[in-house]
């Protein structure tokens, strides 16, 4: 598959996908960037391992661990300041943690695409969250009811904004009841 942006000018591409856990969002993301194919940044991943360094960790707030976002938006940075395109895959739960995110991107020239995967069925998002398996060592995934009484703020005034700002944004959906709620570029 072509890069996102071939050309002299290439930009590398910054895709940021988000989404309560359990939505899908780990496997969106790794099929982008095996498709693409771009770097692929998990705070999941980052942040567990930084459990097992330290030994027992307590969370420092109410939704995640800061530092393994702020090493993600630093490792995603410097993959783009060298030309790899990176798809970065965390909750982002709150407004600050996706500008973030944005920040980072353009920081290192690179365009930013925003996508937050949401899961409409409330019956299926639970099933997966009661059922589902992690494949990191270590992490330990939230219960239902940690999901849903979670911080989370909703990507909808977000979205809007983009929209008015780039006619060439698009709205995504699939038969699929946990599918991508919305792109922005």
């Amino acid at each position: 598959m072509p890069s996102l942006m071939d050309g002299p000018n290439r930009k590398p591409v910054l895709i940021s996908v988000g989404g309560l856990p359990a939505t899908g969002k780990s496997t969106v993301a790794r099929v982008l960037a095996a498709e693409l194919p771009a770097a692929y940044v998990r705070v999941d991943t980052i942040e567990t391992a930084i459990g097992r360094s330290e030994g027992q960790h307590e969370q420092t707030n109410g939704w995640e661990l800061p530092p393994g976002y702020e090493v993600g938006y630093g490792v995603a940075a410097d993959q783009l300041r060298i030309g790899l395109d990176v798809v970065a895959e965390s909750v982002n739960p709150v407004r600050a943690s996706r500008d973030a995110w944005r920040d980072a991107g353009l920081s290192a020239g690179a365009r930013v695409i925003e996508i937050e995967i949401v899961c409409s069925d409330v019956d299926e998002h639970r099933r997966r969250a009661e059922e589902r398996v992690t494949d990191i060592a270590g992490l330990v995934t939230p219960t239902w009811e940690q999901i849903t009484n979670r911080e989370y703020e909703s990507w909808g005034a977000e979205q809007d904004r983009d929209r008015h700002r780039d006619p060439q944004h698009r709205g995504v959906s699939a038969a699929d009841p946990c599918s991508c709620q919305g792109v922005s570029a």
